[in-house]
């Protein structure tokens, strides 16, 4: 395992294709950051990687959604971490991860990307979870043989076209955005105004606390960031792997908030008719961001799931 001391690391302008400059600054936003003590920067794939790693066991690898980062783990990693070593990334152009170059910001980019981490790190996850946009890329590494989980969770998973999502941004409207040079800067302005960004909250469906309302904060008010999540929509396409989709040789467990107003519960449906083993547990009165509003409940169901496909032998609770 590689990395770079903390206090060494000069922070990488992102690419500017996008989004320009003003990216997250690990020395001020990343002040009192979630887990900061498991926190390493480390040059893999041609950038330089945020990424938080805990625990001792069974390595599994956790990939946050677009807009989050790191925090959206800040709960849910450390109560995983009493059984595994958790892998959590930033990924590219999100938190304090450098942003990737056009293709580089699609399925198939981020995949690769986050491939040649793991293979910097040494590392093979056996289990593999990823919240939203990152359940997709989970799975295209798994349809392409990047990893070999022993079971793979997505958390309201963004499997399906945007066009069966309720999201606002869709298809050619989000490239269209991404495009624009100028709107990751005018978006961070908003961002700016608090209730912006728990408005955007809210409408997941998701109540979740004023600590992570402020991380999400924290990153909105970048450009940097900002941008990398536009540039992330305007480069998403699920048409291939929706169609690969019943390919899917890794169990699957679909875990959905009942709330959720991103992405549409009814998806997890469709993808059990193109994967008949896969097995789908609602999350009564939550929302997209169900693993940050009820983490010990996501930890057990994810324990369960553990225990069910060998990846842990038993499972015991802690002293």
């Amino acid at each position: 395992m590689s990395d770079r001391p903390l206090n060494t690391l000069t922070q990488a302008t992102p690419p500017a294709a996008f989004w320009g400059a003003d990216p997250p600054l690990w020395q001020r936003e990343g002040a009192g950051w979630p887990n900061r003590e498991a926190s390493r920067f480390i040059r893999a794939g041609g950038l330089n990687w945020h990424v938080q790693i805990m625990g001792d066991g069974p390595p599994v690898l956790l990939l946050h959604g677009t807009g989050a980062a790191t925090h959206s783990w800040r709960d849910l990693a450390p109560l995983l971490a009493q059984y595994f070593t958790i892998i959590a990334p930033d990924l590219p152009g999100h938190g304090f991860t450098d942003g990737g170059r056009g293709v580089q910001m699609s399925v198939p980019g981020m995949a690769g990307l986050v491939k040649a981490l793991l293979a910097k790190l040494d590392i093979k996850p056996v289990m593999a979870i990823g919240h939203s946009a990152g359940a997709a890329i989970l799975v295209h590494m798994c349809l392409e043989h990047m990893i070999a989980p022993r079971a793979l969770i997505s958390l309201n998973g963004a499997l399906m076209p945007y066009e069966s999502s309720t999201s606002p941004i869709i298809g050619p409207v989000a490239r269209m955005i991404a495009r624009n040079k100028l709107l990751p800067r005018i978006f961070a302005w908003r961002a700016a105004d608090r209730p912006v960004v728990e408005n955007l909250l809210r409408s997941t469906g998701s109540q979740i606390d004023e600590a992570g309302i402020e991380f999400y904060a924290r990153l909105a008010r970048r450009a940097g960031h900002t941008g990398g999540a536009l540039a992330m929509m305007g480069n998403w396409d699920l048409q291939t792997l929706v169609k690969n989709l019943p390919k899917l040789k890794t169990p699957l467990l679909l875990i959905v908030g009942a709330n959720d107003r991103s992405i549409p519960p009814a998806d997890a449906r469709r993808v059990q008719r193109m994967l008949p083993a896969a097995r789908i547990v609602i999350m009564p009165g939550l929302g997209h961001l169900s693993h940050e509003e009820a983490p010990q409940a996501t930890a057990d169901l994810i324990l369960d799931e553990a225990r069910a496909q060998h990846v842990l032998q038993k499972v015991a609770l802690p002293a």
